[in-house]
């Protein structure tokens, strides 16, 4: 993974001062949550745990991507930070359904909302959670980043809709908003947790990376002079921002410096359209026929050759 640095500071950074914000936001929720009876503020509170475990988790994935490759671990720990997202978002579906079921016992039984109480909270939320989640999107964008974004992005849309909750139970008196607008931030938190499941499980099964269609790929490779035949492609993530591919590549019987210009010129294609990086590309000049591995047919040739992935 590619940990990018710009914007107000590094991601270990960020994510350390959004920790400590994060953990004294949850104790005031869960203090005014207390006292003004509000099932919202509380859900907030769960809602923010949930971010302080991702940002842990990120933290923790960012400092085990940093660590170099080696013998036994020949791509490094650019899954750790995969993992980690898709532990947040497991937490935050566990979340979700633990405010539908506390909303559903308060709709039936609405308590005596402090309704002012919520406001003035949820108005320091939004700041807080706007502020982090600016910092976050500003340091990185690979799938553990975004992952702890979303938590951010939707706390603060969540926290928005508890403001304007706290006004609808001041102008009408009706305490069911509380539990309804919980609902509502249980929904918002039940999408963003599945978005992140589906990516890093696509990345944990060798999927094709998001937004590549292998199709247009295999034409690129086509479209390059040189190029006879394109198969046997694969294209994978090795973490979030790390693409790799395979192929086979049916060129002339040609001197290897005219194939080694054909190489580059597939390398450079598949960095700038694709930003993929990781390439293993094998050439041939006979017919390939795929077959659990690669098996020239014993009428070319009584020779076999193959691959790994």
């Amino acid at each position: 993974m590619h940990v990018h640095v710009h914007g107000s500071g590094s991601p270990k950074r960020v994510l350390k001062i959004s920790l400590g914000v994060t953990l004294v936001y949850i104790v005031l929720l869960v203090v005014a949550g207390i006292r003004a009876h509000s099932l919202a503020l509380l859900s907030e509170a769960g809602h923010n745990l949930s971010d302080f475990l991702a940002l842990l988790l990120s933290l923790v994935a960012v400092y085990l991507q940093s660590r170099p490759a080696s013998s036994t671990k020949t791509y490094g720990y650019h899954r750790a930070g995969v993992l980690a997202a898709l532990v947040n978002a497991v937490s935050l579906v566990a979340v979700a359904f633990f405010i539908f079921y506390e909303a559903f016992r308060r709709l039936q039984q609405p308590l005596h909302v402090q309704a002012s109480v919520m406001m003035g909270v949820a108005a320091a939320g939004v700041v807080m959670n706007g502020a982090i989640a600016l910092l976050l999107y500003r340091s990185g964008g690979d799938v553990n980043i975004r992952s702890a974004l979303l938590h951010e992005v939707g706390d603060t849309l969540s926290t928005a809709a508890v403001i304007a909750g706290g006004w609808a139970i001041l102008a009408t008196g009706d305490y069911w908003i509380d539990p309804v607008l919980s609902v509502g931030i249980g929904v918002l938190i039940l999408w963003s947790g599945f978005g992140i499941v589906r990516e890093t499980l696509n990345i944990l099964l060798e999927g094709t990376p998001r937004g590549v269609k292998l199709e247009l790929v295999e034409t690129a490779i086509r479209s390059i002079e040189g190029v006879n035949d394109v198969h046997d492609l694969h294209c994978w993530s090795i973490g979030s921002e790390s693409r790799a591919l395979s192929c086979h590549i049916a060129i002339a019987d040609i001197p290897p410096s005219i194939s080694e210009r054909i190489l580059r010129d597939v390398k450079e294609c598949l960095h700038h359209e694709f930003q993929i990086d990781h390439t293993t590309i094998q050439f041939e000049h006979v017919q390939c026929e795929v077959a659990h591995g690669c098996v020239i047919p014993a009428g070319e040739g009584e020779h076999e050759h193959g691959h790994s992935h």
